[in-house]
């Protein structure tokens, strides 16, 4: 675990980002910027330890931050579902940018991107590797989500060679935990009454990972921070269906949902992470998907 340093965290108090920080906050200076519109949000967050600046990433105007962070975590998307594609790449790929020369001083930076980022195979089963074609697919309810993304990495690739900062980008899968994700987002859902749970093909897989995972894996991936960038894929060791997880969700639950399948034009029929490199670096995750889920319906 990091200690003694410090960081800055986008997106503060998001699905993977809000865990994070108040994991590192622990023993570590912790900032956090986010747009914080909501008070009883930026409370939270501030409740964790971290300090906390409103920010918005469109705006680049970065004049309430120090420039003496040791490490950037960049975590915040934009994932509207319009169509937006210029506001879509000032946030997600302009933005990284300019944090990185904000911080251009730190140890590294860890930029998340995201698996949606890799072209789209017909085999559902295919596991991306980092070195695979990127491009072509689309998240129907994202739809600039992806190509911003994109390039957002060469941004950020370029910029790692121009300010000598080492860096690494993280391809985030499936993660999930108490305070969100897909299967958490299921189990809500069955909980509320919706028994027919959507997946875009069927089978659906994914290489999900649990977010006391994602926390205790942030220092070993700074660690392996280079110029040029390192690119990972960030997901579990195990591959789990939809079809797998909502049946296990039900046999914790006592609720009997089941699995529609929804096509989804121009979506990825699978998402599998190939895990060897990541592996390689952090070493292999601690928690089976069974106990992940048993800890979301238990901890949500």
């Amino acid at each position: 675990m990091l200690s003694g340093e410090k960081i800055l965290i986008t997106g503060p108090a998001g699905q993977i980002a809000f865990p994070i920080a108040e994991f590192l906050a622990k023993e570590n200076d912790v900032w956090g910027i986010a747009r914080f519109e909501d008070p009883e949000t930026r409370a939270r967050v501030d409740a964790a330890g971290v300090t906390t600046r409103v920010c918005d990433l469109a705006d680049r105007d970065y004049s309430d931050l120090p420039q003496d962070f040791t490490y950037l975590l960049h975590l915040a998307a934009y994932q509207g579902n319009g169509d937006d594609y210029d506001y879509a790449m000032t946030v997600n790929a302009e933005a990284a940018g300019f944090l990185m020369e904000h911080c251009k001083n730190a140890k590294a930076a860890l930029v998340m991107s995201t698996s949606s980022v890799y072209r789209p195979n017909d085999d559902p089963f295919h596991a991306f590797l980092e070195e695979d074609a990127i491009g072509g697919g689309e998240s129907p309810w994202a739809p600039t989500y992806a190509a911003s993304k994109m390039a957002q990495e060469a941004v950020v690739r370029q910029q790692a060679r121009a300010l000598g900062l080492p860096t690494i980008i993280a391809r985030m899968n499936a993660s999930y935990g108490p305070n969100g994700g897909l299967p958490a987002f299921h189990l809500d859902a069955m909980r509320a009454g919706h028994l027919e749970i959507p997946a875009r093909w069927d089978p659906s897989p994914y290489s999900p990972i649990f977010q006391d995972d994602i926390n205790e894996q942030v220092e070993p991936l700074l660690a392996a921070a280079t110029v040029p960038a390192t690119i990972v894929n960030w997901g579990g060791d195990e591959i789990v269906s939809i079809q797998e997880w909502i049946p296990y969700l039900a046999e914790l639950t006592g609720i009997d949902a089941k699995v529609v399948t929804k096509v989804l034009p121009g979506s990825h029929r699978g998402m599998i992470s190939d895990p060897v490199k990541r592996m390689s670096l952090t070493g292999p995750c601690r928690i089976g998907w069974k106990e992940g889920l048993k800890r979301v319906v238990e901890q949500r």
